[in-house]
This record gives structure tokens, C-alpha cells and sequence, in this order.
């Protein structure tokens, strides 16, 4: 079929593709959503060498995933020397097709550099010119699982052209356990744990007052896991430091594994954890990606939960308020008992 301007339509080469290029860069969550959207690439191009253009935290993680046979971790370069090197590997490397799953204004700047060249790169993004151009005017306000699904329909990947609530990419994680033969750090019991437990996710942006719930209701919450014979335990970066400290001054019964946890540590932890409560955070969506039941705390002033919710097999029940200050510590108990997660 021929567009109005007698220019032939663009083909995806499927399966007949050898070089494809994945570029993702951040953020964890943003990352982590995306992982259907990357297992459609890999069975779209079953023959392809897939590499994924990330950056530095995502390289351990992004290696082991089955998805990708090559990971380049220098997508977001210093230096203008640094960026002309990047572009001229993705030229010399005549992929025969490009996934832009991070849609930035860097990312579009990429594909415009690299079109001043010789001929433009087979481009599936946001850039008006790519040749799959995801064109609908309120991406900016899908959630990121729909937008990646209808960005890859509009490449060719969708069966029958299109993807429906019952069938479109979704994240899945259950590799993790196996690429990793199973090994005990990835067991409760590496972490001194035994079941039950649940685990806190207190963290978020550190510039982002409102998306943290007070530390005063965590530990109230913690409290009542506690005395519901469940081990509170709680994950984080060493950003969540002091708050893992203040949190067991308050309630001596709660657990910090607060920067003992890689990413792959974190969704098995997550997997046999009886539920999980945590603020809109990158390893939220890991916990609910893995299949943990859970709570999810969503200030409302910064984000919307029907655009960046946690999805899972069990989606988090979304407790919110226009900041978390705002949330009562009663709100997110009862909805933890509307889980049916707690010991009779």
C-alpha cells in the first residue's frame, strides 16, 4: 500500500532482521514497564542480535536478560565528543531497524543527527520523521505499558495490526530466578528472613517531598504488620538510609535490608513476600511486576496513577492523595485487609 505521496510505506523486516537497537536509559521504573515491549522485539526478530543502548545502572540487570544479546551503556554521553563517537557507532552499525523506547528530547536528537547523514535509520519513536512515527497527540498521557504497545502497533508488531486489553506486551520478570540458576542470595533466608514478611518501599525522588509518605505513618503501619505476625522489611538505596534508621527507632520489629538489595534481589524477595507497600518508586513496579500483592502510594499533585500505577498479576490497590502527607495511616490498613494477606 502507498501513501497519498506515492512514497511506498515503510516495512519492518521481522523476522528477516539481523541488527536491531533497542534504547532505554531510565528511569528504573520507566525501565521496568518497558520489559513486554522488549520481549515483543526479541519474538518480533527471533534472529536478530538485539542490542540495548542504556546506561550504567541498568547494565548488570540488562545483561542477564534474555531479551538482548549485546548492552551499550554510553546513551547518555558527557561530552560532545562522547555523543559524535555514540552516533557514528549507530551509523557504522546499519541496524536494520531502531526501537526508541525512551522518546526523549535527547533520544529524538539521535535520530535527527543521525538522518543528516546519508540515508535515515528505519526508526520506530516519536520523531515526525521516523519512518513509525507513534503520532497520537496524548502519548504524553498513556500509561507507559499502552504507549510502548501502541508504539510497537504502529511498527507492525501488534497481531492483526492492533493489541487489545487481553493481548498486548506486558512486563514479565519470572526470568529472573532462572538466569540466575536460583542461587541463595536470592532466597529470604540470605537476608535473614523468614516467611511472612512484607516488604516497605519508602523511597522516591529526594526532590519530590510530596511522593514520600511521612516516616511517623510508616512505622505506625509497621507496627500493625508486626503485631499481624508479619516481619516488616524494608528495601532501599542509600538515599533511604536515614529513613530505614528512623523507622527502627520507632518500631524495633522491622528488618533493613536498605542497600543490600540489587534489582534482582528485589524482585525475588518480592515474589515470596506476603504483600508490599510502597510509594510510586521504580522497585514498586518491580514488586508488582514479580506478583506481589500490594499497596501502592501515589500523591496525586505529582503524578496519576492511571499513567504510572504499578501493573502485575495482582495490581496494587492505589491509595491517594493530592501529597502523602494527606494519607491516613487507617486508609492504607484497611486496604492491606482488603488484600487478604494477613495470617488468620
Amino acid at each position: 500500500m502507498a501513501k497519498a505521496n506515492n512514497v511506498a510505506s515503510p516495512v519492518n523486516p521481522g523476522a528477516a532482521a539481523k541488527e536491531v537497537l533497542v534504547i532505554k536509559l531510565s528511569a528504573l521504573g520507566d525501565f521496568v514497564l518497558a520489559l513486554g515491549a522488549m520481549k515483543a522485539v526479541r519474538e518480533f526478530h527471533p534472529s536478530a542480535r538485539i542490542t540495548l543502548l542504556t546506561t550504567p545502572p541498568f547494565e548488570d540487570f540488562a545483561s542477564h536478560c534474555p531479551y538482548f544479546d549485546r548492552v551499550e551503556t554510553d546513551g547518555r554521553p558527557a561530552t560532545m565528543k562522547a555523543t559524535t563517537a555514540l552516533l557514528s557507532r549507530i551509523r557504522k552499525s546499519n541496524y536494520d531497524i531502531i526501537y526508541d523506547f525512551q522518546t526523549s528530547g535527547r533520544t529524538k536528537n539521535y535520530f535527527t543527527a543521525l538522518s543528516r547523514v546519508g540515508k535515515a535509520p528505519l526508526w520506530s519513536g516519536h520523531h515526525e520523521k521516523a519512518a513509525f512515527f507513534h503520532d497520537n497527540p496524548e502519548r504524553g498521557k498513556m500509561h507507559s505499558i499502552e504507549r510502548l504497545a501502541e508504539q510497537l502497533a504502529v511498527a507492525g508488531l501488534a497481531p492483526e495490526g492492533r493489541w487489545n486489553i487481553h493481548n498486548y506486551p506486558k512486563p514479565d520478570l519470572s526470568w529472573v530466578r532462572h538466569k540466575l540458576r536460583n542461587a541463595p542470595r536470592l532466597q529470604p533466608a540470605y537476608f535473614g528472613l523468614e516467611e511472612p514478611y512484607m516488604l516497605l518501599i519508602p523511597g522516591a525522588s529526594e526532590h519530590r517531598e510530596a511522593k514520600r509518605w511521612p516516616i511517623e505513618r510508616y512505622a505506625e503501619l509497621a507496627r500493625r504488620i508486626a503485631d499481624a505476625g508479619v516481619t516488616p522489611a524494608i528495601i532501599g538505596s542509600k538515599a533511604e538510609g536515614q529513613i530505614a534508621f528512623e523507622l527502627m527507632k520507632k518500631e524495633k520489629r522491622v528488618k533493613s535490608l536498605v542497600t543490600r538489595t540489587d534489582l534482582f534481589q528485589i524482585v525475588t524477595l518480592a515474589e515470596k513476600a506476603a504483600f508490599v507497600v510502597g510509594n510510586d518508586t521504580g522497585p514498586m513496579h518491580m514488586a508488582a511486576i514479580a506478583g506481589a500483592p500490594g499497596v501502592a502510594l501515589f500523591a496525586t499533585d505529582e503524578s496519576d496513577p492511571d499513567h504510572a500505577a504499578p501493573r502485575g498479576a495482582r495490581s496494587p490497590i492505589i491509595n491517594s492523595a493530592p501529597t502523602l502527607a494527606e494519607l491516613e495511616v487507617d486508609t492504607v490498613w484497611r486496604s492491606i485487609l482488603a488484600l487478604s494477606v494477613l495470617p488468620a
